[in-house]
């Protein structure tokens, strides 16, 4: 059975008793009768064009302009009658009186068309994969840039610019442009910290496009600046608008924010970012550490009691100024840091800018889609020149990631990538706390060791002549509230340090001689 065009008559469904319409119209939907229709996760879902979603900034939701919907009995009633007349054999009397067979158009009941949709196995119809804003890699190497279903992928290329077809094969006249108008005109006029902030973003840009060919996990992406007006939210709109974003608040919990995340990545965009977290913000989240190194999600689904795996396949930003991470976000999370060096950034004069007024500029799609037509043709060089890894560059979980786009970088001459690793150590609020911790430890009572209600007492402050003096000077480690543990809280957290270094000490436990607890002590690497 063929699929309907707009020059094609309607198929023609005969339907009859309930097991003959469950079984025909099963039967054609196997057989491609409606156009745009795909299985994902066992279930149909039909492409469909989405009316009224516009982006108006750099600062708002920027959705791709189709969505995949999952089918239910009144979207598939409402697909037959638009694509298939479907049909039963009824008797009735003509004029004369004598019987005669007519045709009825009809819509099958609500029951058959759910029985129709309850079954999981569709071998006959293509797989969904994803749905992508923006041209990707294929792990063979070739540019999918065809807007629609690519077979070769499972992937749906729903583009947010109308993109001219970049050549397999760039000159060397068009790379060089590419890396002037990328590196001297769309990326000069930022305040970058350092060299690193601008190769790493640069690797960030590229990243959506080099994920499938890749086959990596991409880490967290930490964008802040010294002051507001920095130019922060450009620098994430410049991935979100070409593959399609979602601005999301901070969350003040882990459960919000678990939340958040399961409904986002229901959503059909490429980036999700949360927009100017709040000043000095200590981003330690054990979800989301556990989201960027996750290549499925799988969280229960919001309003229903089954579980629901989805592919992480999305590039996770947060903006703000002077942030700070702390646990494990530190080892996972690239950052790019701006830093203006005055007082009021957004009054800087323009005139001179590669593109002035940046913010406006790249919301206009021809804009966008200049800055998607470089970047692809870098992308495409690299790869005709045997797409070389980068050595010796290491980040844990997302090595693999970071040998590709150093070898991405280094082959287009961008230095500095992955270079400011001290610098997000630095911020690490984790890492400081218990570093200053265990320094004052060792500085206070050696390698001797001790209960943790013992240590637990030596933290209270003493008085001396009417003064309240902290002999840890502030070192003390506290709960995320401030507030000192208990004696059972901190012999927890002790225990879940040690043979953790922190920078030159690290703490060790064993059992006290009679047995029945644990003690704790402070050793310093003295090489």
């Amino acid at each position: 059975m063929t699929t309907t065009t707009e020059t094609t008559e309607p198929v023609r469904v005969q339907v009859g008793t309930g097991p003959e319409t469950i079984r025909v119209v099963k039967n054609a939907l196997q057989n491609g009768l409606l156009p745009d229709t795909y299985v994902s996760a066992g279930d149909l879902v039909h492409m469909e064009t989405v009316s009224g979603g516009l982006s108006g900034g750099v600062d708002e939701d920027s959705p791709l302009p189709v969505s995949a919907s999952r089918l239910n009995p009144a979207g598939l009633a409402g697909l037959l009658a638009e694509h298939a007349y479907v049909y039963r054999l009824r008797t009735r009397k003509n004029n004369s009186g004598d019987p005669e067979v007519v045709e009825e158009e009809v819509t099958p009941p609500r029951d058959i068309l759910s029985s129709v949709l309850a079954g999981k196995t569709w071998p006959k119809v293509d797989a969904l994969r994803g749905i992508i804003g923006a041209p990707v890699l294929r792990r063979d190497g070739t540019l999918l840039q065809r807007p629609g279903y690519d077979p070769a992928t499972g992937l749906y290329l729903a583009s947010k610019v109308a993109l001219p077809p970049v050549p397999d094969r760039p000159t060397a006249e068009q790379v060089r442009q590419a890396r002037e108008f990328l590196l001297g005109r769309f990326l000069r006029d930022f305040p970058w910290s350092t060299a690193a902030d601008r190769a790493n973003y640069v690797a960030l840009l590229a990243t959506p496009i080099l994920r499938h060919f890749t086959r990596s996990l991409t880490p967290f992406a930490l964008i802040d600046a010294t002051m507001p007006a920095s130019g922060k939210s450009i620098l994430t709109a410049g991935p979100g608008m070409l593959y399609g974003q979602r601005m999301m608040p901070w969350a003040d919990s882990e459960e919000e924010l678990r939340k958040s995340i399961t409904a986002v990545l229901a959503e059909q965009v490429g980036v999700v970012i949360w927009d100017n977290v709040p000043e000095g913000t200590v981003i330690d989240s054990a979800t989301l550490a556990l989201l960027v190194t996750a290549g499925v999600w799988s969280d229960r689904q919001l309003g229903a009691s089954r579980n629901v795996a989805t592919v992480n396949d999305r590039l996770w930003m947060a903006t703000g100024n002077n942030l700070q991470v702390g646990g494990d976000m530190a080892s996972r999370t690239v950052r790019v840091h701006l830093d203006p060096n005055m007082p009021r950034p957004d009054q800087r004069d323009q005139s001179g800018f590669g593109i002035p007024h940046l913010d406006q500029w790249i919301t206009v799609p021809a804009n966008q889609l200049t800055v998607l037509w470089h970047l692809l043709v870098l992308v495409l060089d690299w790869t005709n020149n045997g797409a070389p890894r980068a050595s010796g560059v290491s980040m844990r979980q997302f090595t693999p990631w970071a040998n590709a786009l150093g070898g991405f970088l280094g082959h287009h001459g961008i230095d500095g990538f992955l270079t400011n690793v001290a610098a997000v150590s630095g911020i690490d609020e984790d890492e400081t706390r218990w570093r200053g911790f265990l320094t004052c430890w060792h500085d206070r009572h050696g390698g001797q060791p001790m209960t943790a209600a013992e240590l637990r007492r030596d933290a209270e402050p003493q008085t001396f002549g009417g003064d309240v003096v902290d002999a840890w000077d502030g070192q003390f480690i506290t709960t995320h509230n401030g507030r000192l543990p208990n004696p059972l809280s901190l012999g927890r957290l002790l225990t879940g340090q040690v043979g953790r270094w922190r920078g030159d000490h690290v703490l060790r436990s064993r059992k006290s001689e009679r047995g029945d607890r644990n003690v704790f002590w402070v050793e310093r690497h003295n090489g």
